[in-house]
């Protein structure tokens, strides 16, 4: 069922992982989408072509969120091609692996910077601008519920995004908008991968109920229902996508 037909979305991150599955996912169910990404345009651009052949509508727009005029742009760029914004998913991120001592200003400025004023401006915009009905969904994490070590900056802007969505549930309630987190646990990602030696992805992989990393087409069919008029009774929650990670 194409239950998004005549909606638009914006995806921030959405050339690669997690983000890409989601542009195509939204897509498949009808809604026109609003690529983002900052630096891979030839990544976005795949995505877009994948939608398109699909029969789909799709646009990549290169923006940095963590400026607020970028986060603008978007939500313009949306209007004026599609004519309105019903869904915004925050997903644009960064990780960082690192004991708190080994941080340095810099490096917790940056994540701070990505993974909280990022998805901050979004939903400012959001709040704004999105139509009447509409969703937020943010990608936060379920390793802010493993108290594991090198992930507390990281966690921390995670759990920063959870307490901006309980709000903004709260404020946007009266127009119908919802807004709730999806927390992916380790999934199978350029990002998670890369980042991680092989011996600690098996136990990370060995940490789930279902024996297996998560895969980004698992977020896909999560992301569409909360996106949908189906969890228009869901708001301000945290929706666990991990396996039974944690």
């Amino acid at each position: 069922m194409r239950k998004l037909e005549n909606k638009t979305a914006i995806v921030t991150g959405g050339s690669r992982g997690i983000g890409a599955n989601l542009c195509t996912s939204l897509a498949a169910a009808g809604a026109s989408v609003v690529v983002n990404y900052a630096s891979n345009a030839s990544a976005a651009a795949e995505v877009v072509s994948q939608i398109e052949s699909a029969g789909g509508k799709a646009l990549a727009v290169q923006a940095d969120v963590a400026e607020s005029a970028d986060v603008r742009k978007l939500f313009d760029v949306a209007e004026e091609t599609f004519g309105k914004v019903d869904i915004l998913v925050n997903n644009a991120g960064v990780v960082h692996y690192k004991t708190i001592e080994d941080t340095t200003d810099d490096e917790f400025a940056r994540i701070m910077r990505i993974n909280v004023n990022g998805v901050f401006y979004g939903m400012r915009e959001a709040s704004q601008r999105l139509a009447d009905g509409g969703r937020v969904i943010s990608i936060s994490t379920s390793a802010a519920l493993m108290f594991l070590p090198t992930y507390g900056p990281y966690c921390a802007s995670k759990g920063a995004i959870e307490q901006l969505s309980r709000s903004l549930a709260k404020e946007l309630g009266p127009r119908r908008i919802t807004s709730n987190i999806v927390s992916p646990g380790p999934t199978e990602t350029e990002m998670f991968l890369g980042n991680n030696k092989e011996e600690k992805i098996d136990r990370m992989r060995k940490l789930a109920a279902l024996g297996r990393l998560g895969k980004p087409e698992d977020m896909g069919p999560v992301i569409v229902f909360l996106a949908s008029e189906d969890s228009g009774w869901i708001t301000g929650q945290v929706i666990p996508v991990n396996g039974g990670t944690a």
